[in-house]
């Protein structure tokens, strides 16, 4: 079985973006800035946001944190996204989930100038997905496509299931997975809660793209023979993380497939970063 690393590819993305910019800066040119907004004190997100900005600055990215009270009102939060809009040294600008109630998540995310939708869940950008036209992508499922490039796993011509409809993983990677290429192609089925008999759909697919937050769901009786498995899911359970798939059950049954953790999880933070340099380099 081929196991794929995604601190690896991780690694390469992000140390090809820093000798991007690493370049531009010499000549003379400001490094791209990403605004990174956090409010309230959830734990979780003071983790992630951490490890965004270490990213960033091991990119050569400037961040730009705004660690705002759980009491801030909503009216304050848009005022920042406005100005941070506005700004000419931002390029990126990434509003940390969830918010603290009492806060409107939809309404700030669409306040956000699509253009610096590094997250790419503003509705333009998603519809540009859509469409097949240029645009920023939602970082976890462009960071699935990322991996199958790097290890050369084409979906053209093949089967895929995708197992979760969510906004942020299942729907656009479904639109990925169908759009003309080498790494698209795909005759997808998207599967979920109301899905009847998972299995069965599971095992007519080349490919299964697991993210719906449930522990080891996919089994080895599942899958076909040389599959290749996707997992996208990460579950705290009382042994510690684990995927959607069970990975001592398919190991010796699949083709390839990503560890949890250490699999998709490090594309996600990569390709925020490769969202912002992409938005920097359309404005500098």
């Amino acid at each position: 079985m081929l196991l794929i690393d995604g601190k690896k590819v991780a690694q390469e993305v992000r140390a090809g973006l820093r000798e991007t910019i690493m370049a531009a800066t010499a000549q003379g040119l400001r490094a791209p800035g990403l605004a990174v907004i956090l409010v309230g004190e959830d734990p979780a997100s003071q983790v992630y946001v951490r490890n965004k900005e270490r990213a960033c600055a091991e990119a050569g990215i400037l961040s730009l944190p705004y660690h705002l009270p759980a009491s801030t009102r909503q009216e304050d939060l848009l005022r920042l996204i406005a100005e941070l809009n506005a700004r000419p040294d931002v390029d990126g600008i990434l509003l940390q989930l969830p918010l603290p109630a009492g806060l409107n998540a939809t309404q700030c995310l669409l306040a956000i100038d699509p253009a610096k939708d590094v997250d790419g869940f503003h509705p333009e950008n998603v519809g540009r997905l859509s469409l097949g036209l240029p645009g920023l992508v939602s970082c976890t499922p462009a960071g699935v496509i990322e991996l199958l490039r790097h290890y050369n796993l084409p979906t053209q011509g093949r089967r895929a299931v995708v197992v979760g409809r969510s906004d942020i993983v299942g729907k656009p990677l479904s639109m990925l997975l169908t759009r003309p290429g080498l790494f698209g192609d795909a005759t997808v089925t998207v599967c979920h809660s109301r899905t009847p008999d998972l299995a069965a759909c599971c095992r007519e697919a080349d490919f299964v793209f697991l993210a719906v937050g449930r522990p080891r769901l996919l089994k080895a009786h599942m899958v076909r023979e040389g599959a290749v498995v996707i997992d996208v899911g990460i579950n705290r359970t009382a042994e510690g993380l684990c995927g959607d798939a069970d990975f001592a059950d398919l190991k010796d049954k699949v083709a390839a497939m990503t560890p949890v953790p250490g699999g998709v999880g490090p594309m996600t933070i990569a390709m925020l970063l490769s969202n912002t340099v992409q938005s920097w380099e359309g404005r500098r």
